[in-house]
């Protein structure tokens, strides 16, 4: 899993919903967004090394697995490239709670972190969390889920509402257009999802024959979200597709037996390699997946850029999603790979697309 991070050209074959980032040598671009903070003075201790307190949404989601395993390679490279050591500190609580992930943020800053990297769970509890830090003198990066009104210095991840309108234009397509579909939405106090959520209602507004049922919100675990599933097509059996904003139920084989690729399809954003029996299978014939490893890799990457190097860097860097689906199931798989997962099944990466 500490693979250096290596981009296969193959996937340069890839349909995609927009470009994969390939160069992770330097702070992505954000097109027309260009606006940048001045790096403030280096924190004490940074010159002779970095620690990088990371404090995701939830230790038991398998995509914040995916970015501290991004996060200590970037780390293990930089520390050998910049002769300093570089350290990730994991103090993400085992499920969301934005309360103690200000806590954690607190105690960060009190053990001696040079830098925060977060990914709220609740923006408005954080803020005050956030702004504290930096005025403490310890600045703090935010990645997946932003909190845009705090002091933070830069954001990693994709355009929310675009991820969702995305969604959901990809699910009418394989409704033809029609039907009764139910929204997935996670956490209900998430910014990210909210948006996300807004995103798919705005774009299915569009489809006069899409009939939204509900929006069903759960705790971020791959059993919780596959138990709301099941309870809302019980409750629901009228439901013919799933807009999944998070592919948390997908994380599970559950729904594979307990749901009919004839009669319900789903669309979701992620494509870990725990998900990638859905497209096989053809429940989830589309994946959009957010490259889950670079939510670490590349934020470190700016992290070391701003704080050691002392450069200016973007506020806004986009991540770019995926279409992952049996076009490309076999390029995406061996990418996985490539970025340190040991648990991609040898029969997708046997596929010659």
């Amino acid at each position: 899993m500490r693979r250096v991070f290596r981009v296969r050209l193959q996937l340069l074959g890839l349909v995609v919903t927009a470009p994969l980032l390939l160069n992770c040598g330097a702070p992505p671009k954000t097109g027309g967004e260009s606006t940048a903070t001045p790096a403030p003075a280096t924190p004490a201790g940074a010159a002779k090394g970095l620690k990088i307190a990371m404090i995701a949404k939830s230790s038991t989601n398998p995509v914040f697995l995916s970015a501290r395993t991004g996060a200590e390679a970037a780390a293990k490279e930089l520390s050998a490239k910049h002769g300093i050591p570089i350290e990730i500190a994991w103090l993400t609580p085992p499920t969301e709670d934005g309360q103690v992930q200000a806590q954690r943020v607190a105690q960060a800053v009190n053990e001696g972190a040079n830098v925060v990297l977060l990914s709220c769970s609740d923006a408005g509890k954080l803020q005050g969390a956030i702004d504290d830090a930096v005025g403490r003198g310890v600045p703090v990066m935010t990645f997946d889920s932003d909190a845009p009104l705090s002091k933070r210095f830069a954001f990693y991840g994709v355009d929310d509402t675009e991820t969702g309108t995305l969604v959901m234009a990809e699910l009418a397509k394989q409704m033809d257009g029609k039907g009764n579909i139910a929204i997935l939405g996670g956490n209900q106090n998430a910014p990210n999802l909210r948006k996300r959520v807004d995103g798919v209602k705005a774009e299915a507004a569009k489809y006069p024959g899409i009939k939204i049922v509900g929006t069903f919100y759960h705790v971020e675990t791959p059993q919780d979200s596959a138990a709301e599933v099941i309870r809302a097509q019980n409750a629901y059996p009228e439901i013919q597709g799933w807009a999944m904003i998070g592919g948390w139920p997908l994380f599970t084989p559950t729904l594979l037996t307990d749901l009919d690729p004839k009669k319900v399809k789903i669309v979701s954003v992620d494509a870990l390699p725990a998900e990638l029996a859905y497209v096989d299978k053809g429940l989830a014939p589309v994946l959009l997946a957010q490259s889950t490893y670079l939510w670490g890799y590349v934020s470190v990457q700016t992290i070391v850029s701003k704080v050691h190097l002392k450069q200016e860097v973007p506020v806004m860097n986009k991540m770019e999603l995926v279409r992952v689906s049996k076009d490309n199931l076999g390029a995406w798989a061996r990418q996985l790979r490539d970025w340190g997962f040991t648990d991609v099944s040898e029969a997708y990466l046997k596929l010659e697309k």
